[in-house]
């Protein structure tokens, strides 16, 4: 048996000076969008070019309040209707946690149309520009999750050599499933994004990159949840998935429908 790893205990917030506090998860979002704003700069301009740079510079106004707002009602939505319903004003206390990626992907899908059409920009070319640093946010949020000690794994075997007791977990070792997630819903993800968006033939096929993204997202998910606790409020759903496993599989079924219908509706590189 290994000696079991303790949980470091990171302080979730790392500064603060008199009221004001900045926590790791809400450095993890900042980082994020600046980080995918510098880039999707310059994925906007590779041909078939799919916006100027004011236009991407506006968009980031669009993006945080897509994220924030779909990630927040998303998890309303989908993994505590009940408790909100019963006292709606806890839907707007996001210091207390609960963010949903599904939610926040169908807010920046909303926020990409909308402002797509309102700018003649071609929503799935500057979508497929936005996919290709989605991962960066992914894996900065898993790793803030795992700062903050929660989100933690399920139970691992004694052979686990960084099996991990999680303050709030008892005194089980546990899988750090926040690591494995980063890894594959962030850095993994992101290396296979950032390769096919190189490759002109493929950004010609607008969709085809927002469609790998959503099959390699809900791959990694469908993954990184069988290492996962699932939330002690919703526990094993149908046929013993979890609630990520089953949000997943309608984006793999879209993933698919725009990578085969992107084949068919190439643009000109020039």
């Amino acid at each position: 048996m290994f000696p079991v790893l303790m949980f470091p205990e990171f302080d979730p917030v790392l500064i603060q000076v008199g009221p004001l506090a900045i926590r790791w998860y809400a450095l993890a979002y900042i980082s994020a969008l600046v980080i995918g704003w510098r880039l999707v700069r310059r994925l906007a301009q590779r041909p078939p070019a799919v916006a100027n740079l004011l236009q991407v510079d506006d968009f980031l106004t669009w993006a945080t309040l897509g994220v924030v707002l779909g990630g927040r009602l998303g998890y309303v939505l989908f993994y505590q209707p009940e408790r909100f319903l019963a006292d709606p004003r806890q839907i707007f206390a996001v210091w207390q946690g609960g963010m949903s990626f599904h939610g926040g992907m169908l807010g920046v899908a909303i926020a990409i149309i909308w402002y797509c059409r309102r700018n003649a920009i071609p929503v799935l070319g500057f979508a497929d520009r936005i996919a290709i640093v989605a991962p960066i946010g992914l894996g900065l949020g898993r790793i803030a999750n795992f700062i903050n000690g929660e989100l933690w794994g399920r139970p691992a075997p004694d052979w686990l050599p960084w099996a991990m007791v999680f303050p709030t977990g008892g005194p089980v070792p546990r899988h750090p499933s926040q690591i494995y997630q980063a890894l594959m819903e962030g850095l993994i993800l992101f290396a296979i994004m950032w390769t096919l968006g190189g490759v002109a033939s493929i950004r010609a096929r607008f969709g085809c990159l927002t469609g790998v993204f959503l099959i390699g997202y809900a791959v990694a998910r469908g993954i990184g949840e069988l290492f996962r606790q699932p939330d002690p409020f919703l526990g094993y759903l149908w046929g013993g998935a979890t609630m990520g496993q089953l949000l997943s599989i309608p984006m793999m079924l879209a993933g698919i429908g725009l990578v085969v219908w992107s084949g068919r509706h190439r643009q000109a590189l020039a």
